[in-house]
């Protein structure tokens, strides 16, 4: 009897330990040969061709906005006025030795940016950006520092790194850095990225309304970005 129950348990941990087994052997083959797509699966498109030029090019969904910390009175903490737009077009295009072609740029339409109150979004069109003499932001990157060459692929490949370039707003153009984060596919990039300016480095007059007593001198602008991706 005791035999026979040996025998069972066995037999359970066999079922269990063979599918484990060959996953390792495989593993132990594909390391030995040539690499494989990360995370291709069954049906996927295949690996866009890493010595050709890639666009990425924004698509919808993807949005702009603005933070800045302030204080209201009759508040006791300070909160984050946030404005938000989808009004981004551009594309940036990524040689295959991981240079940025002098083309790619991306542009915010100002004009659009709305956040919770419309007397701050009035202020903030006529006197801070004076959108009808500046309506757009345009950032025009020249390198991507930290980003691997031949660009990541395959599902649910992923990277950290800088975009540094060229940035116009209010009519002030200063070089300007975005901290990256993305996911990549065969197809498509998307992800969030981030950068901090102040108000005085592009002559933008502070907010000043009724009930706000302070604002910070500093502006985080985010883009979570949705690209497609397409072989040139």
């Amino acid at each position: 009897m005791l035999h026979t129950r040996v025998a069972i348990v066995a037999g359970i941990a066999g079922l269990f330990l063979l599918p484990s087994l060959e996953y390792s052997q495989a593993g132990s083959q594909g390391a030995a040969g040539a690499p494989a797509q990360t995370g291709r699966g069954r049906g996927d498109p295949p690996p866009p061709d890493p010595t050709r030029p890639h666009r990425l090019e924004i698509q919808s969904g993807t949005k702009a906005r603005y933070r800045v910390t302030e204080q209201l009175a009759g508040i006791s903490f300070p909160s984050d006025a946030v404005g938000t737009t989808e009004a981004i077009t551009g594309a940036i295009i990524v040689n295959p030795d991981g240079t940025l072609a002098p083309e790619s740029k991306l542009t915010v339409d100002l004009r659009t940016l709305t956040s919770d109150q419309s007397l701050r979004d009035a202020y903030i069109q006529q006197r801070t950006l004076e959108t009808e003499k500046f309506p757009m932001l345009e950032f025009a990157p020249a390198r991507a520092v930290g980003l691997s060459s031949p660009m990541p692929a395959g599902r649910g490949a992923q990277a950290g790194f800088q975009l540094v370039g060229r940035m116009t707003l209010h009519g002030v153009t200063r070089e300007a850095t975005w901290n990256v984060v993305a996911t990549f596919s065969n197809t498509d990039v998307s992800g969030r990225a981030t950068t901090t300016v102040d108000f005085a480095t592009f002559n933008m007059t502070k907010p000043s309304l009724a009930r706000l007593l302070s604002v910070d001198d500093k502006i985080q602008l985010e883009v979570e970005f949705r690209c497609r991706r397409t072989v040139m």
